[in-house]
């Protein structure tokens, strides 16, 4: 059973009390209720009668959701927690900024960029502006960061989300992060436990697995956990990746058949991660309607009471609410979730709760900010913020032929070509990809420094000569990014004309604004730049830095050679 007095919670007599009376007083459905993390994905679940219909039906005991405007979350959020029962968690994903808690939300830095810039300092201060935008608009915990390590090159699920492959570093961003973080009321959370990026695949689509031997992980993946844990952390997210290796040897006989994701391998979740490793905080799954988790080959009735009766302690998201409502709620029936279990996973989540003070803030109707508070998302600040972090983490990789600087007296006129996605599926839901607007910036930003730029994409390549004659060098901005949709993630030469043909005929700047493993498909590239963020403040600090009006500060990981000699040159 978990010790509430203890690290994370550090409770005192009233907050436990208010613990054991809730969950005295509380009925089944709302125990088993508070075991899920709610989504309110669109404008229909926002409505006040919809939410109060949900939260007398489910009583969840957390909620996240699909992002909109500031006015709306926050709209949600009091909403939310003026109706609900028990005070909620209410959950942000912001991993590089305050886009990660409304639309409006300033992007800062993801963790690959604070990686390039190496600073402790830095990170806190992305986290620290993070957590002002996400708690003006409600939210009280937060998904990150990604404290997983970026081993293999082709792994595109956490290679810009991550820091990177040295545990000593995660390490200290992480602390940082966290310290940023608890400047607001937020639960601290840190995933993918026991950790992704050893291998390619993406545990959207299949189950992910970490193939280290124990001592490997011990060193690598389970040297962050134990450090985080003791520094700490409230919540820790599991993911839908098996570790065989650990659950071997905690489950000696097991068969390759029967080795389960973490979230629902208790070998995994209370032996391993609640026992070796001491974590007394709150589990909670990564997304549920993740095919890792489909992955085990097990029906769905058996893995919403299964994830809880491993030793997770909340359930992210409904696939149809009334169906997993009625999963979970037999699974405790039959046995699968003991009484002790059920127990231990409520004062958990209420523990979190206490140790936020929710309580207290429900009773003086302070558990969203007021509504005047929204005008620091987005705000002038923040975006000057950005602008100085993008000067840090801009990174040139190579640039072998002198290409640079790129000025308008030496390449006047530019060929821009632009490689984008074809958008993205986020917790389960598709999002259209805004390449139109990124490509109408990059050229308003280039037209402004005095280039004649041309974006129009070819229909043919024409002859050779007539292209010298007409162009000074080409711009190929790559934007490949996405997860859930492809185990891995490729440049996607959509035309033939843009595919890199030109290279050998003008000198070429090959700008990446996403995925740092670019030069797989572009090796023959003399000129090549890691930006890392597709926004505004992004691409200024690129375009400056290539003019030379200021000097590229970036560090880069070896990991942007692919683990190939003919990207180097």
């Amino acid at each position: 059973m978990v010790n509430l007095r203890e690290k994370p919670y550090y409770l005192n007599d009233e907050q436990i009390q208010w613990v054991e009376d809730t969950i005295a007083s509380m009925t089944l459905e709302e125990k088993i209720g508070q075991l899920f993390v709610n989504m309110v994905a669109n404008e229909e679940d926002r409505k006040p009668e919809n939410i109060k219909k949900m939260l007398d039906t489910y009583h969840p005991g957390a909620i996240r959701y699909h992002n909109a405007s500031k006015e709306e979350i926050w709209a949600m959020a009091d909403c939310l927690q003026k109706t609900t029962k028990i005070p909620l968690l209410i959950a942000s994903n912001c991993e590089a900024g305050g886009n990660g808690g409304c639309k409006e939300g300033t992007p800062i830095a993801n963790e690959a960029a604070l990686s390039a810039i190496d600073s402790e300092e830095a990170v806190y201060e992305m986290a620290k502006i993070s957590a002002r935008e996400a708690a003006a608009v409600g939210c009280n915990w937060n998904f990150a960061p990604i404290v997983d390590l970026s081993y293999n090159w082709r792994n595109t699920i956490i290679q810009l989300r991550a820091f990177n492959d040295n545990p000593d570093d995660v390490i200290r961003y992480s602390k940082a992060f966290f310290k940023g973080m608890k400047t607001q009321n937020f639960a601290t959370c840190m995933k993918h436990f026991p950790g992704d990026g050893t291998e390619e695949n993406d545990q959207h689509l299949i189950m992910g697995i970490n193939e280290y031997d124990c001592d490997t992980w011990d060193a690598t993946f389970g040297k962050v956990y134990k450090e985080l844990i003791d520094e700490g952390v409230m919540t820790i997210m599991a993911g839908h990746i098996a570790l065989p290796a650990y659950s071997k040897k905690l489950r000696p006989g097991i068969k390759d058949e029967e080795i389960r994701p973490a979230t629902l391998a208790p070998e995994l979740i209370t032996d391993l991660l609640k026992g070796q490793l001491g974590f007394n905080g709150l589990v909670v799954t990564d997304a549920s309607h993740m095919i890792g988790l489909f992955g085990a080959s097990i029906p769905r009735s058996e893995q919403v009471p299964g994830t809880i009766a491993a030793g997770c302690d909340m359930f992210l998201f409904f696939n149809d609410k009334e169906e997993d409502f009625a999963y979970m709620m037999e699974g405790y029936k039959n046995g699968t979730i003991t009484e002790e279990r059920l127990n231990d996973a409520l004062h958990r989540i209420l523990g979190v709760k206490a140790a936020l003070n929710l309580p207290t803030l429900q009773k003086e109707g302070k558990l969203v900010e007021p509504k005047e508070n929204l005008c620091v998302v987005g705000c002038e600040e923040h975006h000057k913020a950005s602008k100085e972090f993008a000067d840090r983490y801009v990174t040139l990789v190579k640039d072998r032929l002198s290409y640079l600087p790129m000025t308008p007296e030496k390449y006047k006129r530019i060929k821009l070509v632009y490689i984008g996605s074809e958008g993205r599926v986020i917790a389960g839901t598709k999002f259209e990809s805004n390449d139109g607007e990124i490509i109408k910036d990059i050229v308003e930003q280039l037209e402004t420094a005095g280039f004649e730029v041309d974006a129009e994409v070819m229909k043919s390549k024409g002859k050779m000569e007539e292209f010298k004659k007409k162009y000074d060098c080409v711009l190929l901005v790559l934007n490949t990014q996405g997860f859930a949709q492809f185990n891995t993630m490729r440049t996607k030469w959509d035309e033939p004309t843009k595919q890199p043909w030109y290279m050998s005929e003008l000198p070429t700047f090959v700008v990446s604004l996403s995925f740092t493993n670019t030069l797989i498909d572009v090796p023959m590239a003399r000129c090549y730049i890691n930006s890392y963020m597709d926004h505004h403040e992004s691409f200024e600090a690129t375009l400056n830095k290539m003019m030379g009006k200021s000097e590229f500060k970036g560090r880069y990981n070896e990991n942007v050679f692919c683990g190939r000699w003919e990207t180097r040159f």
